[in-house]
């Protein structure tokens, strides 16, 4: 139940590219004197490029039980 690697794997994919976005909106928020701008622009970036994280751990996930059953 909450052992289960699919929940786990989109989760980290998630934090880690809201974490990498945030990072850099505010890079350039502080940069271009304008955090409030670029703080939520960075965060819904990293929330994008969390999705993708997470899909491509699915999608390998899935490759790997394809080849243990062969």
């Amino acid at each position: 139940m909450y052992g289960n690697k699919k929940n786990n794997s989109s989760s980290y994919g998630m934090a880690i590219g809201m974490c990498i976005g945030l990072s850099i909106g505010t890079a350039i928020g502080s940069v271009s004197n304008n955090i409030g701008l670029w703080m939520p622009i960075g965060l819904s970036v990293g929330m994008c490029m969390g999705l993708v994280l997470s899909h491509r751990n699915e999608d390998s996930d899935e490759d790997d039980k394809d080849n243990r059953d062969e």
